[in-house]
Parts: C-alpha cells; structure tokens; sequence
C-alpha cells in the first residue's frame, strides 16, 4: 500500500514538468541527483547484504564477542569417493558431526586428489563444495556431494588416488 505514495508523487512531477517550463528547469537536476543516490545507496545495500556477520555476541549479552562456529568445531567421519559418470567426477559420501555449541547452517569442503603410484605424487585437482548442512549441535549427519577434477594429460584414471579434505568455511547460529 505504501507504493501508492511514490506513485502520486511521480504522476504529480510529471503532470507539473508537462504543464510548466520553469518547473521542468527545476525538477531535471533535483531528480538526477535523487535517482543517482539512490542508485549508489541500492548498490551499497546489495554489495553487504551477502556478507555474513563476522563475529556473533554471546548468548549473556556481552559485549566481548566471539566467534560462532569454526571448522575445527566440525569432524567429517567415513568418506567416500566412487567415480561418477563424467571422466574425473567423484561423488563423496560422508558424516559431518557439530562438536559445537550452535546449529550448523552450512560448511564448505575442499578436496584433494593426487595420483600417488610408488609414493610419487602428484596433484590432479583441487575442488570445494558447499554442503548444505542443517545439523543441530552436538549431533551427526550424512551428506553426499559431487567433486569433479580437470582431467590429467593423458586422459588416464589415477592408478593409486589419495585424498586429502578440509573444512574451509562454516556458517551456524544460536540454538
């Protein structure tokens, strides 16, 4: 309903600006600047709308803050990679638990793959995904993602794959 009001006021600015010279002299360059600032504040908005709080003030209400979740709060039991239909896409399969204090929201895991035959590796690929994961605290769950890596020069599966993984990010809040 409240749209109404910036409706009328245009309808009025225009209807003035068609009946009189002297007006429209006036309204041109008070309206440039208006849409220009709010173009610029609309901008700001949007460029720190996406970025989550740094830190979360603890549950007593101090004015000391603290972090809300880190990686080492969370632990990623029993992956798994099997190869997928794509050349060089692996889909993993594992737990997370949340050893921490707040409810999990999400987590990103980066992965790295290396063709290690008679302990001479070398990196194939690194890749991360974000891993949408609602775990309330001091509970597990399941997740499975996919992992796809550029495949090597020759086009040949690795003969003896190590993998490496670890927690880059996490998002979480208060119970």
């Amino acid at each position: 309903m409240i749209w109404i009001f910036p409706a009328v006021a245009g309808l009025l600015i225009v209807y003035f600006a068609m009946r009189s010279s002297r007006f429209r002299r006036f309204a041109e360059p008070v309206l440039s600047i208006l849409v220009a600032l709010a173009l610029v504040s609309a901008f700001v908005i949007w460029i720190n709308e996406g970025r989550p709080p740094a830190e979360a003030v603890t549950e007593t209400g101090d004015a000391q803050a603290q972090p809300a979740l880190t990686p080492q709060d969370l632990s990623i039991d029993g992956l798994e990679f099997t190869r997928n239909q794509p050349d060089m896409s692996y889909r993993a399969t594992g737990t997370v638990k949340n050893n921490s204090g707040y409810n999990l929201d999400y987590f990103k895991l980066s992965v790295t793959l290396e063709d290690c035959p008679q302990n001479n590796c070398r990196t194939l690929g690194v890749d991360t995904a974000l891993i949408l994961a609602r775990v309330p605290a001091g509970q597990s769950q399941s997740f499975s993602t996919f992992f796809t890596f550029p495949k090597n020069a020759y086009g040949v599966e690795p003969a003896a794959p190590k993998w490496s993984h670890r927690i880059t990010e996490v998002r979480g809040r208060l119970p």
